[in-house]
Formats: C-alpha cells, structure tokens, sequence
C-alpha cells in the first residue's frame, strides 16, 4: 500500500492511494482540486492516468478539493464517493447519477483491495469527511482540513502505517498578514484549519512505533514554509525536519511506501 500527492494548497488538492493484492491493484483518487487537464498531466507525472483509477473520493465541496470531479467522473465513467451535504453543494443537474455514491461517517466502503473509511471533522463545509483507509493490512489517515482534532477524530486515527496531516499555517505569520481579520478568524477558529502546532499535537495523540511514514500537507502559501512545518512534526518525533515529507502546491509529493 503507497500514497503520493498531487498537489496540495489553496490552489488545489489532489491525493493518490493504491493498493496491490497479488495480481490485482487499486487506485482511489481523493480529492480532485484542479482543472481536468491538469489533473491528467499531475496523473501521467506519477505513472498514473484516469483510466487506472478505481473511483474518486471527494471529502468536501470547497474548489481546491472538489475542482473538476464532475467532468472527470463522467468523461471516465468513475464512480464518485461522497457524503449527501457534500453533493448538495456540488450537484449539477447533467451529472449521470448512476455514478454517485453517498456515503457518511462510520462506513466502510470496499473498493477492490481498498477499504475507506470516513470520519466526520470539523471544518467550513456542509459536510465534511476525512479518512482512514486500509489494505487488510496496512492504514493510511488523510487528514487534511479540519479546525482542531475533536476526540472521536483521535480515536479513529490511533494505530496507523502513515499519515497525511494538515499544517495550514503558522499561528504568528497568520496572525501578522494582511488577511482581513474575518478570514483570519475563520482559519484560526474550531472549524478552520491546523496550525503546525496542533498539527504536532495530533501527531502527540496518534504516534506510536508503527507509524512509519509521516507528512505535512495543505500548506498556505502565505502563511507558512516547509520548514517550519516539518520542524514542527519533526520535534514529535525526535528526528530531523529534512526528515518530515511536505507536500507541495505545485509538485505534490513522491509515493511513499507503507509496506
């Protein structure tokens, strides 16, 4: 089981997992946050393409995350997976509904050598879902964009093989921009986005020795450095920020192992 990014930011957030059973491979797409042409090129970067990808899986409806689901899943004849608020926002009404799959929190949806498993978060959107995801062997979290880790989030994130984890932004760099103060309030409020350090405490309340692969997502571009970061998710885990995988807006993120 591996993951990589696409691409992750304000201008757009895509996430590949795949796994293998044998002779047989599942790709998931979560999130889709770019045009369809780019998304393409993104794909074939990572020695991926539309027509290897199992269904797509969209956690919320703001732009950088659901971008071009629609025209992808009806060009490629992909299923779509999402939660009924979710689709609310999204629908369009010259969508072909045998495509669309609703689901919520606390499923566990099969597809092919994959299981998801959302979980509710709290974020600025109708119906947000996050993920556990898990091979039969290996689980992998996605955890990109959410206001604060509430308990039910911590608990369905414990015993995992790799996590992706949101550091939107550093507090005191948000806090000295010149974004107006109501967009700051909203970043920085319960249902906005992680911070590095509670990114780190998330990390505090889910490590242990299995945990093998770790990285930062989702940064602001304004408002925080892979630096600092990595720095952050790197003094929880006693290693090196060099260490820590960040993934970018504009080259994403290498696949990482988890077998």
């Amino acid at each position: 089981m591996r993951f990589c990014s696409l691409g992750s930011g304000s201008g757009g957030n895509a996430t590949l997992i795949e796994a293998s059973q044998g002779i047989t491979s599942t790709q998931v797409l979560v999130d889709c946050g770019f045009s369809l042409r780019e998304l393409c090129r993104r794909l074939t970067r990572v020695g991926s393409a539309p027509e290897q990808l199992s269904a797509v899986f969209i956690t919320h409806e703001h732009g950088d995350h659901a971008g071009c689901v629609l025209g992808l899943a009806q060009k490629y004849r992909l299923p779509v997976w999402t939660s009924r608020g979710t689709w609310r926002a999204i629908e369009k009404p010259d969508f072909d509904r045998s495509l669309l799959h609703l689901c919520r929190a606390g499923d566990d949806l099969d597809l092919g050598d994959l299981c998801l498993q959302p979980l509710a978060v709290p974020h600025d959107a109708q119906e947000p879902l996050q993920l556990r995801c898990h091979d039969g062997q290996r689980h992998l979290g996605v955890l990109t964009d959410l206001g604060h880790a509430c308990g039910s989030v911590v608990a369905a994130l414990q015993g995992l093989d790799g996590l992706l984890l949101e550091c939107n932004h550093d507090e005191t760099l948000l806090r000295a921009s010149n974004y107006p103060a109501s967009l700051k309030r909203r970043i920085l409020g319960t249902h906005g986005h992680l911070s590095n350090e509670a990114a780190a405490q998330v990390l505090t309340a889910v490590r242990h020795p299995g945990l093998r692969q770790i990285a930062a997502a989702h940064l602001s571009e304004r408002n925080n450095t892979a630096a600092l970061a990595s720095a952050a998710l790197a003094g929880v885990l006693d290693c090196r920020a060099d260490d820590v995988p960040v993934a970018t807006q504009n080259e994403g993120l290498a696949w990482l192992d988890l077998g």
